[in-house]
């Protein structure tokens, strides 16, 4: 009797793009990636972290270049996926977050906010569609927990991400047929260098901890192995869906 094979994890001859990949989450997207064998084009708009982020990856001997890009700027986003030769995953980790009680919105941030989580998420998908056309590939939208529930001051957030969940469906379901397969990472709170001040806070740390089961803080480590996951052939048949990388706070 023949015997199932595991579907191959690597990643070797992908060509990968992670926005927003210079530093916390995004970078740790890259990594992962890159160990796994695929040629990872990191882009964001910081160019010190960005060459620094690439610097250290290619002197551990893994395929990497960095790419200097605006996610919200439409015009660029077009004309660098025009320029290129189509990806077979892309990642994106660009987000922003600015909270407020939901009566004390600016509408500035809320702008701000949908720019950069929404229509820059909904863009970046439907261009590295394009190139993925007749031939298949991977989309990965780092998403969130808050895409999933509600939280205290996070009312705009919230939106964003519910809204990255919805897309990612529709889109699952128009490019099924073209072998493109959408789906997201839904994080919990990540130690980085963004979510310090919350953890710092220590009403805050001890609101995150009640509501995580696994009763600790989560690390960049800790999305790595469900982004390579979602970006090799072990997930062939895994599309419109989550991975909430959660630590159990939705659970209940």
């Amino acid at each position: 009797m023949p015997l199932p094979r595991t579907p191959s994890f690597r990643l070797t001859g992908k060509r990968a793009l992670v926005t927003g990949g210079s530093r916390g989450i995004g970078l740790g997207c890259a990594v992962a990636l890159a160990e796994a064998g695929a040629e990872v084009t990191v882009a964001a708009r910081g160019q010190v972290a960005l060459d620094e982020a690439v610097a250290e990856m290619t002197a551990q001997g893994w395929a990497a270049r960095g790419v200097a890009l605006d996610v919200t700027d439409l015009d660029a986003v077009r004309s660098f996926f025009a320029a290129e030769v189509p990806f077979d995953i892309l990642i994106n980790s660009a987000g922003l977050a600015r909270h407020s009680a939901a009566l004390d919105t600016d509408p500035q941030d809320f702008d701000a906010v949908m720019a950069v989580n929404v229509r820059a998420a909904y863009f970046l998908a439907t261009e590295a569609a394009r190139g993925m056309a007749g031939r298949g590939g991977s989309i990965i939208q780092i998403s969130s927990q808050m895409g999933h529930v509600g939280g205290i001051d996070r009312a705009v957030y919230c939106g964003t991400k519910h809204a990255v969940e919805g897309m990612t469906k529709a889109m699952a379901i128009e490019w099924g047929p073209q072998n493109i397969r959408v789906n997201t990472i839904c994080p919990t709170f990540i130690k980085t260098e963004l979510t310090k001040p919350t953890f710092d806070d220590p009403e805050k740390r001890a609101w995150i901890e009640s509501k995580i089961k696994l009763d600790r803080i989560g690390e960049v480590e800790d999305i790595m192995g469900a982004c390579v996951f979602l970006a090799s052939d072990a997930s062939a048949l895994v599309t419109g869906t989550s991975i909430l990388v959660d630590g159990g706070w939705t659970a209940g």
